[in-house]
């Protein structure tokens, strides 16, 4: 009896505790928006970043300067419950994004993404909707790495040449198309 007592009252206590009782988390999370604070507005990224509404250990942001292939980079910056920081670039291209199932060659978009994996400093993935992205996932093993992070996010406006080799199984285009 008293252990059907007990699990009530124990869950009760743990929905009244504090949303946020992940502390190193919660530090980590301040330690991305500090860096993104001082690092945005360089040249070589160039994005305001913000702290997501449906996500606390969210940041996006949208690059959309020095793009030839697509209309911008949606960028989702996550801090995890497994102590790493995970990258997202989404990106844009005729109005939406870049889903597998609507390609014009979806096998061809497929092999292409796994070809860039292989080749590129980020790797190239697909989401629960089927929506492509580069990414890019830093471990917090060492410390915080604000220069890796850095390097990352300097990284990201290479994204939108590669979406140019994606075009041909996208929509039967080339980069010199548009």
């Amino acid at each position: 009896m008293l252990k059907r007592l007990m699990l009530p009252a124990a869950l009760l206590l743990a929905a009244a505790a504090p949303a946020s009782a992940q502390p190193e988390r919660d530090a980590v999370r301040e330690k991305v928006r500090t860096l993104l604070a001082a690092e945005q507005g360089r040249s070589d990224i160039n994005v305001n970043f913000r702290q997501s509404t449906v996500n606390e250990y969210n940041f996006v942001g949208s690059m959309t300067t020095g793009l030839t292939n697509s209309e911008s980079l949606e960028i989702v910056i996550s801090v995890t419950k497994n102590a790493t920081i995970g990258f997202r670039v989404y990106p844009h291209y005729n109005n939406g994004y870049i889903n597998v199932d609507k390609a014009r060659d979806p096998t061809g978009l497929m092999k292409q993404l796994l070809n860039l994996t292989d080749q590129n400093f980020l790797f190239w993935g697909i989401d629960d909707s089927h929506d492509t992205f580069s990414g890019y996932t830093i471990t917090l093993e060492s410390g915080f790495p604000y220069e890796a992070m850095v390097t990352v996010l300097r990284s990201i406006r290479n994204t939108d040449k590669y979406v140019g080799q994606m075009r041909q199984y996208v929509d039967g285009t080339s980069a010199a198309d548009r």
